[in-house]
């Protein structure tokens, strides 16, 4: 995995220079951190942080073709590389080294613009061809790689974090605040939009192409696809169940290709223990595992852990997070996710990283994806028990189903019948609606909307309710109701936050690599063919995984609830009724009135509610978090990295991950 950077200067732009590439990748070198490369001529510069992890001697970036006319600078693995090469060599390309990346360079030689479509693996591609003048930039299917970009005065800059962009002065520093509304609402933005005014993502699954006269143009390569509603699906639950297990294998397989060393993270549920299962399986020694545990006995699954990890005979290690480790560090997971987080539940994962770093592990499989490809989030099945009462909104019964939902709560919004009917009963009138299934989840998260100073709430123009459609492929209309929830669901949480700010940016913080098999390009469009009945079975969730699951892992884990993982949020900063000390300057009356964000009694309110302990909904910690993690964005990017100071070397040595 690395870091990379880089300027492109379109006809009448000034020419880069290397060393405004250097300190653009000097910005991220933690994703990088065994070697920098660098390539210049008289409109482009590619440079590149290294982490070294397939062809450790020989893989160095930037990287050309045989006559040195078509260059590139990528973040990412390629997990079919060794087919792609043997197919290349047959049609005559010539390689230098064994790495991964040279295939890019000659996949496009042979394919042009449409070269991704060949690739099975995690990417962020900026391939430069010397001749045509012309830049080109490629993500992978899901966005499980970060690429920003930014375009001012004939020049293009582009980097694998907005930090690295912001190495350079002539970027403006601003908020997009029609952004973090959309964070508000679904927890991150969804592509090409940013938190940050003047700066896009390259979409999943798209190719964005920089001409030399600066035209630009975007082709999609990859979309998310379902059966159709209507198609008959002949195929058995056991037919389903085979090629579900084979997909999987060989995603796996795939994925432990590495140079080095490679363990694997164990959550506690299904998807974790699945990936270990089969690693244990394909490798000649099971690998080296790593669990978050907590010292608040709600939030932890240390038994769950010990299971998998005994059952397969791991080298395991267990980290456990308190709240004071999380308020300690919620800063650093700040300046690495370059978003605000609505959830504590990032710092965590920072923290096992940095053991996973110290164990001498460069590249981690985790479970992540899973809940997104088989169903098995309860929103999917909060949403089925709202479809049927839908068709009798009258019901006192249906509703009654959704206190089977949530077991690892204590408290809940189907707790209390009354509530119940009133929370989840919003729109039953729009189940035809596509968002239909997100609702209630984005009408509590867009609570933290109120906290917003009234200027700010009046000039946004974001209307999620009219967004739901445009999220959506044009043949959704095909899907049923289950598919279009997952691809919404793939659109908004995973990409923009569970795979950036939880995932991606996290692990790359300690330049640890994380590889997600459950959405390896196989897997996702195998799954996606499956009839929904064997996902979502009734209420029971990810049946087809614990069906296979039956016999390679723990019975204890088939047959345990859906606990998503979840850390202590605004209780974390609050320590017998004292506010950490960073959290008290954010919420300051005349620092929240100096900043200008937010309304400072409402925010006041809500602090003085969470330091006596009584924010305990969602909808409070969201916002309480959501206000801090916003505030520190704004001196970490806006205000001190406008001045030129650099936020990482102003952070404590401890917090450095």
């Amino acid at each position: 995995m690395c870091g990379i950077a880089g300027i492109v200067a379109f006809s009448g732009g000034r020419p880069p220079a290397a060393a405004e590439v250097d300190g653009m990748v000097e910005r991220i070198h933690h994703r990088g951190p065994d070697g920098r490369g660098c390539y210049i001529d008289g409109r482009c510069c590619l440079g590149h942080a290294r982490l070294s992890i397939i062809d450790v001697a020989g893989g160095t970036q930037p990287l050309a073709n045989e006559d040195r006319q078509v260059w590139v600078t990528f973040n990412g693995e390629i997990f079919n590389y060794i087919e792609l090469r043997r197919l290349l060599k047959k049609r005559g390309h010539a390689f230098s080294t064994h790495s991964d990346t040279e295939v890019i360079v000659h996949l496009y030689e042979e394919y042009g613009d449409d070269f991704p479509r060949h690739l099975n693996g995690q990417f962020a591609i900026a391939l430069w061809d010397v001749r045509r003048r012309r830049l080109v930039l490629a993500r992978d299917r899901v966005g499980i790689r970060p690429l920003f970009y930014h375009r001012a005065r004939a020049r293009l800059y582009f980097g694998s974090e907005v930090k690295a962009l912001f190495a350079c002065p002539e970027i403006p520093r601003a908020l997009d605040w029609d952004g973090v509304a959309r964070v508000f609402t679904y927890w991150g933005v969804p592509e090409p939009g940013s938190v940050f005014s003047g700066v896009q993502s390259v979409r999943p699954g798209c190719v964005v192409v920089f001409e030399a006269d600066g035209r630009q143009s975007q082709h999609r390569y990859w979309d998310w696809a379902f059966a159709q509603r209507a198609a008959a699906d002949r195929r058995t639950f056991e037919e389903c169940l085979a090629g579900l297990d084979e997909a999987l294998q060989a995603a796996v397989a795939r994925q432990v290709r590495s140079d080095v060393p490679v363990g694997a993270y164990v959550s506690g549920g299904i998807d974790s223990a699945m990936i270990v299962a089969y690693m244990t399986q394909i490798m000649e020694a099971p690998p080296p595992t790593f669990s978050l545990r907590f010292a608040d006995r709600e939030f932890d699954e240390g038994g769950y852990q010990r299971a998998v990890a005994d059952r397969h005979g791991t080298r395991h290690t267990e980290v456990t997070v308190g709240t004071r480790d999380i308020a300690q560090a919620f800063a650093r997971a700040v300046w690495h996710a370059e978003s605000p987080i609505l959830r504590t539940a990032p710092v965590p994962m920072m923290l096992l990283s940095r053991h996973v770093h110290e164990a001498g592990i460069k590249v981690v499989l985790t479970g992540e994806g899973a809940d997104e490809t088989l169903a098995g989030y309860d929103i999917f099945r909060e949403a089925r028990v709202r479809r049927f009462w839908a068709r009798v909104p009258q019901s006192r019964m249906r509703p009654a189903l959704l206190a089977r939902l949530y077991p690892y709560l204590s408290a809940h919004p189907a707790t209390s019948a009354a509530y119940a009917q009133k929370f989840f009963g919003q729109g039953l009138d729009q189940a035809a609606y596509p968002g239909f299934g997100h609702w209630p989840r984005w009408q509590t998260t867009r609570r933290s909307l109120q906290f917003l100073h009234p200027d700010l709430r009046a000039a946004m123009d974001f209307d999620y309710a009219k967004e739901g459609r445009a999220l959506l492929p044009a043949d959704h209309e095909a899907w049923d109701a289950l598919c279009v929830d997952q691809c919404i669901e793939a659109r908004t949480l995973l990409s923009g936050y569970l795979l950036s700010s939880q995932g991606d940016r996290v692990a790359l913080a300690n330049s640890v690599e994380t590889r997600v098999p459950f959405l390896d390009t196989k897997v996702i469009e195998y799954a996606n063919r499956l009839p929904s009945r064997y996902k979502l079975m009734g209420l029971k969730e990810k049946y087809i995984l614990k069906r296979l699951g039956r016999g390679r892992i723990p019975d204890a884990i088939c047959d345990r609830p859906k606990q998503p993982y979840r850390a202590p949020d605004s209780a974390s900063f609050f320590h017998k009724g004292i506010p950490d000390e960073g959290v008290a300057h954010a919420f300051e009356k005349k620092r929240l009135l100096e900043v200008g964000y937010f309304d400072a009694e409402a925010a006041g309110k809500l602090f003085e509610k969470c330091r006596q302990g009584k924010a305990i909904g969602f909808a409070d910690n969201m916002a309480f978090v959501g206000i801090y993690s916003t505030m520190l964005l704004h001196e970490q990017f806006v205000e001190r990295d406008a001045s030129g100071v650099r936020m990482v070397d102003e952070l404590p040595t401890v917090l450095a991950g």
